[in-house]
C-alpha cells in the first residue's frame, strides 16, 4: 500500500531525529514479592527503554532470559487501579492454569507459591512476583506507568482488613480505629458502614452483602421479631427503601412503611462461589432506616475486624461474642490464607511494658493504660474539655523513634482531625489523653508500636521506617493540641433554649437541697466527669466529704483532673470549698451495692438513668433507697414530651435526614445512646412505685419550662426522702448485690 498523501518534510525529519538519537530511559518504582515468606517485600526500579519493551525490564528482574514465560496477573486494587502482579512459573503451572486452580485449592507441599501475590490476585501465583502499574491500555498508545512505593502495597495490604478500610478513608493510619458504634451521620467521620462492608467484600473477591430490611410498627417494637414485615431482599447496590413525602414506599409500590416504623436490617454474605458464610439478625431496632443499615453493617464489620486481629481465635468463639452466626468451614476455605499474610495481633518482642513517668505533672490523677507513658499535658485549663457524645478536633504529628539513638521519623500528621469521643474512633490512648485536656492545651505522649504493616502503610520513606525498626526498641510519639470542641447534639439543643443552660439549672436544684437539708456527706451516682461534683465546689455550703462513682474510667480520669486541681488550690486560698475534708472517685456499677457508701446525707443522680435499660433503672432505684439508704435522693431525667420543643428549636437540625422530617414522625430521644425517656405520667409512676416500696416519701419537680404549661418541665425531677430511722431499717442483701468499687483517687485535705 502507498499512502496517497505524503508525510509532511518535517515529520518525516523528526521521525529520523528520535531513531538516531539515543533512547531515553524511564525509571519506574515497583515491588519485589518473594515467594519465601521468610523474605521481606522489598522496593525496586525498573529501566525501561524509550525503544524497549517494557516487559523485558520485568524479565530481567525476575532472572528470566525473555518475557515468554512472564504471566500477568488481573488488576488489583481499586476498579480504577492498573496495578498488576508479574511472574514466572515452571512448565507444569501453565498446566495447571488451564484446570482453573483456586488460591484455595493450593498445598503446602507446592513449596514456591507465593501466598502474598496470590492473596492479593485472587488465584494461585507461583515464584516471585513483581509488583507494578505499567503497560499499554485503551485510552492511548504511549506506555503507561505510575511508580508503586512500598508504602503502596503496604496500604493495599491494610486495604483488606475492616478497620485499614476505615483507616485509609480518614486518612490516619495509625490512629483512627474502627468506632465500636454508628451513633449519628453527622458525627460518624470517613466512610459510612455499608460502604466499608461492601469495599470489603470486593476486595476479597465475595460476592456483594445482600441486605434486607424488615420494619415493625412502633407501637408494637417491644414485641418479638415475628411482628416484623419483611420489606424487600436487596443487593447492595439496591435501594431497600425509597422514602416520598415522609412516608416510605417499597420500590415496586408494594408496602407502604409508616413514619412510626422501626427498622431492623439482616445481612447475609455470601463467597465468591455463593457459599454462605455470614448471616446477622439483629436484636435491636432502630427509628431510622439509614441507622438500621449501618448499625448492622457496622456489627458485622466489627466480628470480622475481631477475625483478622486475632486470626487464632476459634470461630465458634468469634461468632459467639459477635452474636453473629458463621459457617466455619466456608468461612475458613474463604479466608485460608489470611494467617500466613497478616500479624496484626503479633507486637515486637523486644518492646518493653512501660508505666507512666515518675516525673509526670498529672501523676495524682492520670490512670494510663498499658502501653502509654512520658504523659505529659501543657497550657491553661480553659474549661472546655471534650466529653461522651462530643467532637473533639485536634492535630497532631506521631514520629516513630528509636530508643537510646535520637533518631526519630515523622510517620503520620493531620492538620485537623476530628472524632466522636466515646466510640472507640481513635486509638484508646490517645483518646484517654485528649479527655482529661481543655481547648487549647497540648500534650506529648509516647505508646508502644502497632503492627508494622501499619508503620510501613503509613510512613512516607519505608527505607528509613525499616532501619529504625531495626532498632533494638523503637516507640511511637504523638505530639497533639486540642482545637475546638463540639458539644453533643443534646447539649446544643437544650442551650439553644435555656438560660441558663438545663445542666446548670440541674445543679442549681441540686444545690438548693443540700443548702436545706444541712447535709454533711454527698455521693454522686453517675457522677461522669464530675460536672456536679465540680460545681458545688464553687459554693459555700456543709458538705465535708463527697464522692462519686460511675462505670467510665476515663471519665473519672477527667473528674479527677478537675477535682485535684480547684481542691487543692481552693484549700489553699481559704476558698468556699474549704469545708471538704475528702473527696473520693469510684469505679463501679450503680447496680451493685458497696457497704462503705452505706448512710450518706444526700444522694444525686442527674441524667444517668436513661443511659441503662429501663429494667436496669428499675434496679438502680430499688438497690439505692433498700441498701445506700440516702436521707435524701434527687433523680432527674429527660422529658420526651418536652422533646418536640427541643428539636423544633434546633436552628440547624443537622441530625435529621432529608427524608425523615415530617412533622407528623415520632420525636427522636436527645441523645444517641439514651435507651429510654419517659413521659411525666410514666416517670411519676416509676417514682411513686419506688417510694411507696422503700419507705420513702416523693416530691415532683423539675427545671426547664414550667409545670403549669404544657409539656411541662424539659427535665423530670424527683426528690426522695427517707420516712424511717436508718438503724431500723435492717434487712438481708443479697450477695450477687454487693460489690466492692475500686478506688480510683482520693484526696484527703489531712494529708496537705
Amino acid at each position: 500500500m502507498r499512502r496517497q498523501n505524503p508525510y509532511p518534510p518535517e515529520i518525516i525529519q523528526s521521525s529520523i531525529s528520535s531513531q538516531l538519537s539515543s533512547p531515553e530511559s524511564n525509571w519506574i518504582e515497583a515491588v519485589h514479592i518473594p515467594y519465601s515468606l521468610e523474605k521481606n517485600v522489598e522496593s525496586l526500579t525498573l529501566n525501561v527503554s524509550s525503544t524497549g519493551y517494557y516487559l523485558d525490564a520485568i524479565a530481567r528482574k525476575l532472572s528470566l532470559a525473555d518475557t515468554s514465560k512472564i504471566l500477568v496477573s488481573r488488576t488489583v486494587g481499586k476498579a480504577s487501579s492498573e496495578m498488576r502482579l508479574y511472574f514466572s512459573a515452571p512448565e507444569w503451572y501453565l498446566v495447571d492454569l488451564l484446570s482453573d486452580l483456586n488460591v484455595e485449592e493450593v498445598t503446602s507441599e507446592e513449596g514456591s507459591f507465593n501466598a502474598r501475590a496470590s492473596y492479593f490476585s485472587g488465584h494461585a501465583i507461583y515464584g516471585n512476583a513483581i509488583l507494578a502499574s505499567i503497560g499499554y491500555t485503551w485510552r492511548s498508545m504511549d506506555l503507561f506507568h505510575e511508580d508503586v512505593s512500598l508504602q503502596s502495597y503496604y496500604r493495599l495490604l491494610i486495604s483488606k482488613i475492616p478497620s485499614g478500610v476505615y483507616k485509609l478513608s480518614r486518612e490516619a493510619i495509625l490512629t483512627a480505629e474502627l468506632p465500636m458504634a454508628f451513633t449519628t451521620r453527622t458525627n460518624w467521620k470517613g466512610s459510612f458502614p455499608r460502604d466499608l462492608l461492601c469495599s470489603f467484600c470486593r476486595q476479597h473477591r465475595l460476592s456483594e452483602p445482600v441486605f434486607s430490611m424488615l420494619s415493625t410498627p412502633l407501637k408494637q417494637s417491644s414485641e418479638v421479631s415475628g411482628s416484623c414485615k419483611r420489606l424487600k431482599v436487596a443487593e447492595s447496590s439496591a435501594e431497600e427503601t425509597e422514602y416520598r413525602n415522609g412516608a416510605g414506599v417499597a420500590p415496586h409500590g408494594n408496602e407502604s412503611v409508616g413514619s412510626g416504623d422501626t427498622f431492623m436490617c439482616e445481612i447475609k454474605i455470601f463467597s465468591k462461589l455463593q457459599d454462605l458464610i455470614i448471616e446477622y439478625s439483629p436484636k435491636d431496632s432502630y427509628r431510622k432506616h439509614g441507622d438500621a443499615l449501618q448499625n448492622s453493617s457496622l456489627r458485622v464489620l466489627l466480628c470480622l475486624n475481631t477475625y483478622f486481629k486475632e486470626l487464632d481465635m476459634p470461630l465458634e468463639k468469634l461468632a459467639s461474642a459477635a452474636d453473629i452466626h458463621i459457617y466455619p468451614d466456608k468461612f475458613a476455605k474463604t479466608f485460608t490464607s489470611c494467617p500466613s499474610i497478616h500479624n496484626l495481633h503479633q507486637r515486637n518482642e523486644t518492646q518493653r511494658e512501660r508505666l507512666l513517668d515518675s516525673n509526670s505533672i498529672n501523676q495524682p490523677y492520670i490512670m494510663p493504660g498499658h502501653g502509654l507513658y512520658s504523659f505529659k499535658i501543657e497550657g491553661p485549663d480553659s474549661g472546655s474539655s471534650p466529653s461522651n457524645g462530643s467532637l473533639a478536633c485536634i492535630n497532631y504529628v506521631a514520629f516513630l523513634v528509636a530508643e537510646g539513638e535520637h533518631m526519630k521519623e515523622r510517620v503520620e500528621s493531620n492538620d485537623e482531625f476530628e472524632f466522636e469521643i466515646g466510640v472507640g474512633a481513635v486509638i484508646p490512648h490517645l483518646e484517654a489523653v485528649v479527655t482529661q485536656m481543655s481547648v487549647g492545651q497540648s500534650a506529648c505522649f509516647n505508646v508502644d508500636l502497632p503492627p508494622q504493616e501499619l508503620i510501613l502503610a503509613a510512613a512516607g520513606d519505608p527505607v528509613k521506617t525499616i532501619s529504625l525498626l531495626s532498632s533494638k526498641v523503637c516507640f511511637l510519639e504523638y505530639s497533639i493540641a486540642l482545637l475546638r470542641v463540639t458539644e453533643p447534639l443534646e447539649d446544643r439543643m437544650e442551650q439553644a433554649l435555656f438560660s441558663p443552660p438545663l445542666s446548670k439549672q440541674r445543679v442549681g436544684f441540686a444545690l438548693q437541697h443540700i443548702k436545706d437539708s444541712s447535709a454533711a456527706t454527698l455521693i454522686d451516682f453517675g457522677c461522669g466527669s464530675g460536672s456536679l461534683l465540680d460545681s458545688l465546689l464553687d459554693f459555700p455550703t456543709s458538705l465535708e466529704k463527697i464522692v462519686g462513682v460511675d462505670i467510665s474510667k476515663k471519665s473519672l480520669s477527667r473528674a479527677a483532673k478537675i477535682l485535684h486541681s480547684k481542691l487543692s488550690r481552693n484549700s489553699d486560698a481559704g476558698e468556699p470549698s474549704v469545708g471538704i475534708k475528702s473527696a473520693i472517685l469510684y469505679e463501679g456499677s450503680i447496680t451493685f451495692f458497696d457497704p462503705r457508701l452505706y448512710g450518706f446525707d444526700i444522694g444525686t443522680c442527674l441524667e444517668v438513668i436513661e443511659h441503662m435499660e429501663e429494667d436496669q433503672a428499675c434496679l438502680f432505684g430499688d438497690v439505692v433507697l433498700s441498701y445506700f439508704c440516702p436521707k435524701v435522693l434527687i433523680v432527674s431525667t429527660p422529658n420526651y414530651e418536652y422533646n418536640v420543643i427541643l428539636q423544633r428549636s434546633n436552628p440547624s437540625n443537622q441530625e435529621e435526614d432529608p427524608d425523615e422530617t415530617s412533622q407528623s414522625q415520632a420525636c427522636r430521644f436527645r441523645n444517641h445512646d439514651h435507651k429510654f425517656e419517659w413521659t411525666r405520667k410514666q416517670f411519676n409512676h416509676w417514682a411513686s412505685n419506688l417510694a411507696r416500696k422503700h419507705n420513702y416519701s416523693v416530691e415532683f419537680s423539675g427545671v426547664g419550662g414550667s409545670a403549669d404549661v404544657e409539656p411541662g418541665f424539659a427535665s423530670h425531677m424527683a426528690v426522695f426522702r427517707r420516712g424511717i430511722p436508718l438503724e431500723t431499717d435492717n434487712h438481708p442483701i443479697p450477695e450477687d448485690l454487693i460489690r466492692q468499687y475500686e478506688v480510683v483517687w482520693e484526696w484527703d485535705r489531712s494529708n496537705r
